[in-house]
């Protein structure tokens, strides 16, 4: 009791101190205005460098004049002459102010600024005797004063929770965040660059729509007052893509955000961005081609190698990924043939004997899928194409001529986790609706994520949709691939988070 009450005591007091500062700032910005030097009403500051730049190029920009701006991130006042680091965008640099160079009015002004004021800086490029590239400033301009206090002050910014409520400060206050963000940036150009090179056009498609399909997710559903209808936020980018080969594009690719609602994890949130690619005249293969050769350049060129290290483990992207049909998984893990179990009872029977729990609803294909999530996915650390799945949990995939329990399908697992999951689109109208009805009545039996069928989509297959190659890659997935990221959340600026009580 004795101990909680001293950790009461010096959060109050902690608590007390913080105030005292806060109300000195505000007091500060009074002061500021009274002057008439109110620095919010400054409308624009002109930037010839950034941080980095400076250090850069110092052999070119030594003794010549820059002007910088950024936060102030620490300050040290030695009388006449004092330091203070800036940070920018790209990095951050030393500032050396002192009274003769700035005047003696400045000064007085510069060392009322505080850690955390946005300052411009024009001064000369030097070094210390110490070697380190600095400024030496002419100007310093107070172009913007923090109210608050960056938490650096108080040991830090290490509560996920608050990092993740309030972004802003944990770019500020952890470099390697805005580093993550920054690449992300990158590897979405670089996608983008490796697409239109290929001969593909991004296009946009609904964001609402009257029917969610295309994935197996429950929607958000919102309303239309003028139209006086229920909408549906999509799950999938797929449908009205298709639609577009259908109208004759042929490849077309879009970045969008989807939304599916489900629950919080280190790998899903509810809203997340997808990347959807269809190509006209291809199957599964052409896919897989494709799939490889962006996870590889996007590697490279972001990051200079094919070879990353996730969670200590090195993954090589610069070698061919390895292909294994789903049955042949299963084998290898699980020590299970459905080569040699061809009907449902026999693989309930098998499912009963190595412990793997399924519903009366499920059928043969997703029985064996059951099997796949149990034994596999936890060895699947290197690139790996996962193929031909079940038709009975590929409602939008093309059968096998040569089976037609499964589908010419294939996700894409790396570090145990699915990347990305394609098809040899399914394009016979016939068929499709069949399967559209076959997820009606699993949708009727329980299972809230099946698909519900789509008139229009299947009006659209009925005019004709060539043999088509489709594709879909989880963006946030990537990023946290290739910035070595643990949680989803680390890699979306903003991730959904429950509402705090008032």
């Amino acid at each position: 009791m004795a101990e909680n009450n001293q950790q009461n005591n010096q959060q109050t007091e902690q608590q007390v101190d913080i105030n005292e500062l806060l109300k000195v700032r505000h007091n500060k910005l009074a002061e500021l205005k009274e002057q008439g030097k109110d620095p919010f009403q400054i409308m624009k500051f002109d930037v010839t460098h950034h941080t980095t730049d400076v250090k850069a190029n110092f052999e070119t920009l030594e003794g010549k004049s820059v002007t910088v701006a950024g936060r102030v991130m620490s300050k040290r006042v030695m009388g006449k002459a004092s330091f203070c680091n800036i940070a920018d965008k790209l990095g951050n640099i030393q500032s050396y102010v002192a009274r003769d160079s700035i005047g003696e009015e400045s000064y007085k002004d510069f060392k009322k600024m505080d850690v955390g004021d946005i300052v411009g800086i024009k001064g000369e490029v030097f070094k210390t005797k110490t070697e380190e590239i600095s400024i030496h400033a002419s100007e310093v301009t107070l172009l913007s004063k923090s109210l608050q206090i960056l938490p650096e002050k108080f040991h830090g910014l290490k509560d996920t929770d608050v990092r993740y409520r309030q972004r802003y400060i944990d770019l500020i206050v952890n470099p390697e965040v805005k580093d993550t963000f920054i690449k992300r940036s990158a590897i979405i150009k670089e996608i983008r660059n490796y697409l239109d090179n290929q001969g593909f056009m991004e296009v946009e498609t609904p964001t609402l729509v009257p029917m969610a399909g295309g994935a197996a997710a429950r929607p958000f559903t919102t309303h239309h007052n003028s139209l006086d209808e229920d909408l549906n936020l999509r799950i999938s980018l797929e449908l009205y893509l298709k639609r577009l080969i259908v109208g004759g594009l042929e490849r077309v690719y879009e970045v969008g955000r989807v939304f599916r609602n489900e629950g919080l994890s280190v790998r899903h949130n509810p809203e997340f961005t997808l990347l959807e690619i269809y190509q006209a005249y291809t199957d599964y293969y052409g896919m897989m081609d494709l799939s490889e050769g962006i996870f590889r350049t996007v590697a490279q060129n972001v990051l200079g190698t094919t070879k990353i290290s996730y969670g200590g483990v090195e993954i090589d992207l610069g070698k061919p990924f390895e292909r294994l049909t789903m049955v042949d998984a299963v084998k290898k893990y699980a020590g299970v043939d459905f080569n040699e179990i061809t009907t449902l009872e026999e693989a309930r029977k098998a499912a009963k004997e190595h412990h793997v729990k399924y519903e009366e609803r499920h059928k043969y294909g997703e029985i064996i899928n059951l099997f796949f999530e149990e034994f596999c996915e936890e060895h699947l650390e290197q690139p790996t194409f996962i193929m031909d799945h079940p038709t009975d949990i590929s409602p939008l995939a093309k059968k096998k001529p040569e089976n037609p329990n499964f589908t010419e399908r294939f996700e894409l697992f790396i570090t145990k986790r699915e990347m990305a999951n394609a098809f040899s689109e399914l394009n016979d109208p016939i068929d499709q609706k069949e399967r559209f009805m076959a997820q009606e009545e699993q949708f009727a039996a329980g299972d809230e994520e099946a698909q519900h069928l789509d008139e229009d989509f299947i009006c659209a297959l009925e005019y004709g949709m060539p043999p088509t190659g489709g594709i879909g890659i989880g963006i946030d997935r990537l990023v946290m691939l290739m910035t070595d990221s643990a949680a989803i959340r680390d890699v979306l600026l903003f991730p959904t988070m429950k509402t705090l009580d008032k």
